[in-house]
């Protein structure tokens, strides 16, 4: 299903002309069928003699409702370029050509309307010269002309014979699965509810549906659907589509939001994009520049930021960055137009390289200028790449969806910059550009594992007696969610450049060793446990005579154990009482805390202190004032 929109000045007859074809009159409002002047957007549809449906949307074609006209255009296939024998080539004819070029529609007829009212060949020979020479140099250079008369039937036959022709070898639009509509019209129909018409792109709809408004986020469902008064299930993308949502009503929704399914887009007040400026605009634009923006059905302010460059002149190109008063549903591919605010001017064009910058380009870094050349001009692998990049770490589908490359064009993308080692994945599984396996770019990767061994040395060279970095607190100084930095915890233990640890990080053979005055704190307290193995200093009273770190460090080493916040023994006499208490019980069945106390001469703080940790670590078990042996 293909949709075509018609284009060309105002009162050279596109109504008229598409009532003939089709026998719908666009014009739906009183005033535009007082005035006998298109002012808001007009829908028709006929079917070719091949069976082919086609939707047609009829623009305004007066300067005054210019911006209606590109809520129109943003979606079709084709363009109808409709001039009068009698006027000719005219202002707004130009306007709506440099559109046309601008947004690159890929397929157009022109329409040599009102022959009837100038019937000399030789005139309209001269008016079609004319047409060739204003169509030289844009999308219509080669379009074929057909001269019609809507009044007189004249020529009509041949019109639609060249549009069944025109789509011959035009491909579909291809299904990607995500499914937008940008909506150019709201309504309530009785006994409906809320309906929206737009041109589908992207992907599919179906009844029953869950759908977004995009950029409010308002949820739905889909009721129904119709393309050319009929009833659907399914609608195909290139259709033009009517949607019967429930659950949101008409005064939520506005010209040029868009619907979408759930989660697949996100909207945004950044974009980066090329711009060719129209070589016939009345002044240069500059660095910081108010403008009208417009893609699919919506236009907002925006202000923009010239990259590389504090002006462009008519005619020529550069890339900028669009700082939008409104967020906007847009991706990478999508083409646009600027006008200026007042006094009214269409400035230029251009296509969508980036619609989810990370930030505000410095405005002169050539790395920057480079990266949206690769966007623009690269090869798929190139492409997928540059995405990669933008997102640092993420599932592969979600780069294959930020790179918006097709199927095919998507998996021979991605071996690539598998086989080439520009594309890594950082867990287990089979890779697929339908897999939520994580992937990075390598550049991304070579800065996230050397900021991360940068923190572990850090660490080690701040703490030379622990044992690493906790790993909370590496994840934390990383801003890595955990996922992300699990996935690199393994990757660098399978490099050899982590060591394998429960909850702490550190470098491969990393030791803890004590310098000479560490040695003598060490010495010193070890002494004092000698003198009382079993009613040793506390840990206060460690920590006062040879300091926190060293304590910790010994702890660590396993030097000495923790059983509760006060209480530590070294490893021997923890052993030696863990024996002995084991033998105890095994010989007598249980054994008392007195029992304990008195077993190894102690007082009833240690004894209390032992068993209570013998019970938490589940060798004993409690039974009145007695333990015995946890089964």
């Amino acid at each position: 299903m293909r949709v075509i929109g018609t284009a060309g000045h105002v009162d050279h007859g596109k109504s008229t002309l598409i009532a003939a074809l089709t026998g719908t009159h666009p014009d739906r409002l009183k005033e535009e069928q007082a005035r006998e002047m298109t002012i808001e957007l007009g829908f028709a549809w006929m079917t070719l003699p091949n069976g082919e449906e086609i939707g047609i949307v009829d623009v305004p074609g007066h300067r005054d409702f210019i911006e209606n006209m590109l809520a129109g255009v943003g979606g079709i296939d084709a363009t109808l370029f409709v001039i009068a024998a009698d006027e000719g080539v005219m202002p707004q004819t130009k306007e709506h050509l440099a559109i046309l070029n601008l947004l690159q529609i890929p397929a157009g007829l022109i329409a040599l309307t009102k022959t009837d009212l100038a019937s000399d060949p030789a005139w309209l020979d001269l008016i079609e010269a004319d047409i060739r020479a204003a169509a030289a140099g844009t999308v219509l250079h080669d379009a074929p002309i057909v001269r019609v008369s809507a009044r007189t039937q004249t020529g009509l036959d041949e019109l639609v014979a060249r549009l069944e022709t025109l789509f011959e070898n035009k491909p579909a639009r291809p299904d990607l699965n995500r499914p937008r509509l940008p909506i150019d019209r709201v309504f309530t129909m009785s006994g409906f509810g809320t309906i929206v018409t737009g041109t589908l792109s992207d992907g599919h709809l179906s009844t029953g549906d869950e759908i977004e408004i995009l950029p409010k986020g308002l949820r739905g469902r889909i009721r129904g659907l119709q393309t050319h008064k009929k009833r659907e299930d399914t609608a195909v993308p290139g259709s033009r589509t009517a949607v019967n949502i429930s659950g949101i009503d008409t005064e939520q929704i506005r010209r040029g939001d868009v619907l979408a399914q759930p989660g697949q887009y996100l909207p945004s007040r950044r974009l980066d994009a090329h711009l060719r400026l129209l070589k016939d605009v009345s002044s240069p634009i500059r660095h910081g520049q108010e403008v009208k923006f417009f893609i699919g059905a919506s236009e907002t302010l925006g202000t923009l930021r010239l990259l590389g460059t504090d002006a462009i002149q008519p005619g020529q190109e550069g890339w900028i960055q669009l700082e939008l008063r409104n967020p906007v549903v847009a991706v990478r591919g999508d083409r646009y137009i600027l006008r200026r605010p007042s006094p009214g001017e269409t400035l230029g064009g251009g296509v969508i390289v980036d619609h989810a910058p990370k930030g505000r380009h410095k405005r002169f870094d050539g790395s920057v200028l480079e990266s949206l050349e690769a966007l623009a001009q690269g090869s798929p692998a190139d492409v997928l790449f540059e995405a990669a990049m933008a997102m640092n770490v993420a599932p592969i589908r979600e780069m294959i969806r930020q790179s918006r490359l097709e199927e095919t064009k998507a998996k021979a993308a991605f071996k690539e910059l598998l086989e080439t080692g520009k594309l890594m994945i950082l867990e287990n599984g089979e890779p697929a550009i339908t897999s939520d396996l994580l992937a990075v770019s390598l550049p991304r990767w070579n800065a996230l594992r050397d900021r991360a061994l940068t923190l572990i040395e850090t660490y080690h060279q701040e703490h030379p007696l622990r044992r690493g970095i906790p790993r909370e607190e590496l994840k934390s100084r990383l801003k890595l969610t955990p996922r992300v930095f699990n996935a690199l915890y393994k990757r660098l233990v399978a490099e050899n450049l982590a060591a394998e640890q429960s909850s702490f990080v550190s470098k491969p053979g990393h030791e803890i060793r004590f310098d000479g005055q560490g040695q003598v704190k060490v010495r010193a307290l070890m002494r004092r446990f000698e003198e009382t193995p079993f009613s040793p200093p506390g840990m206060k009273e460690c920590q006062a005579e040879a300091g926190d770190e060293v304590v910790s460090a010994l702890i660590e080493l396993g030097e000495f154990i923790a059983i509760s916040p006060d209480v530590i023994f070294r490893k021997r006499e923890y052993d030696f009482m863990l024996t002995e208490i084991r033998r105890a019980i095994e010989a007598r069945g249980r054994i008392s805390l007195a029992e304990v106390r008195d077993l190894f001469k102690t007082s009833r703080k240690y004894a209390q202190a032992f068993l209570e940790h013998l019970d938490a670590v589940g060798v004993t078990l409690r039974e009145g004032d007695f333990r015995r042996l946890k089964k």
